[in-house]
């Protein structure tokens, strides 16, 4: 209780301690004539005013900055989206080039070309190893049939096979094993007979020791087997080898690439079986045709 009683006392002389000070305060000034309680006041509150003035400042900053990162970041992914629109169109544009330049390569092949040719395009393939075939979309009421020349701006592509459904066709390339066209070199008229290997290669047989044959000549068609046309190119030769027997190794490039078909011509002309009849009864042997 006497606790209770000293601790009272203690705060109620520092309640009038302090209310002294304050009107000793008020009636004291200062140089400036103002008195001491205002000035200590004005003090006072001018440093909490400076303080929550440099908080609101912070706050302020903190928000702007925030205001701008995000217009920043939309401005951002504004032009991500400009860039990403801009890119598929570029590749559009690219797309269009490459089909206008197929289209005019074929149009330039269709222009050289004596037969008479129909433009297809190639809608299927067959991946096997064994059969390389591809399908297109000319067929028996387009005036294709079988074992017709196929054409591709680049070179021979290979020949119609089987019977044409009526708007489709299957294409046998020059790659497939059981694929052969009489052929010649265009430097020196070494002929012989380009086979496919199956896959994206092929080789000259029935080439004399004797006959010149050099790496990089250009192997075109001698128009001996009654299919394809004469003087359209094959490829190049890429390997020679001198044979164990009469005949050369040799190896050839197509020209054509066969993984990439878009667009072919079909020669309309009728296969002449009486040539293919005569190669096939009597192989070259390597001399000029």
């Amino acid at each position: 209780m006497t606790e209770l009683v000293q601790r009272r006392t203690r705060l109620l002389v520092l309640v009038v301690l302090i209310g002294h000070l304050t009107l000793i305060s008020a009636q004291v000034t200062t140089r400036t004539g103002v008195s001491v309680l205002q000035a200590v006041t004005f003090g006072a509150f001018s440093e909490v005013q400076r303080l929550v003035a440099s908080t609101v400042g912070r706050v302020g900053d903190v928000f702007r900055d925030w205001g701008a990162l995000r217009t920043a970041r939309e401005e951002n992914e504004r032009l991500e989206r400009e860039l990403a629109n801009l890119q598929l169109r570029l590749q559009e544009q690219r797309a269009l080039a490459t089909e206008a330049r197929r289209l005019q390569d074929l149009l330039d092949l269709r222009a050289n070309v004596v037969e008479r040719t129909l433009a297809a395009e190639v809608i299927a393939g067959n991946a096997s190893p064994y059969f390389r075939t591809v399908t297109i979309d000319r067929g028996r009421l387009d005036g294709v049939a079988a074992d017709m020349a196929v054409l591709a701006p680049t070179g021979v592509v290979g020949r119609v096979v089987g019977q044409p459904a009526p708007r489709a066709s299957r294409v046998q390339l020059l790659i497939d094993r059981n694929a052969a066209a009489g052929a010649v070199t265009e430097r020196t008229r070494a002929g012989g007979v380009v086979v496919g290997d199956g896959e994206q290669g092929l080789r000259m047989d029935f080439v004399s020791n004797l006959a010149d044959v050099k790496v990089g000549d250009l192997v075109v068609t001698s128009g001996l087997d009654g299919i394809y046309p004469k003087g359209f190119v094959i490829g190049t030769v890429s390997r020679v080898d001198r044979g164990q027997g009469l005949f050369q190794e040799i190896q050839v490039t197509p020209r054509v690439d066969f993984s990439a078909l878009d667009e072919v011509l079909v020669s309309l002309e009728p296969p002449r079986t009486g040539a293919a009849d005569e190669q096939a009864s009597t192989p070259p042997s390597g001399g000029t045709p």
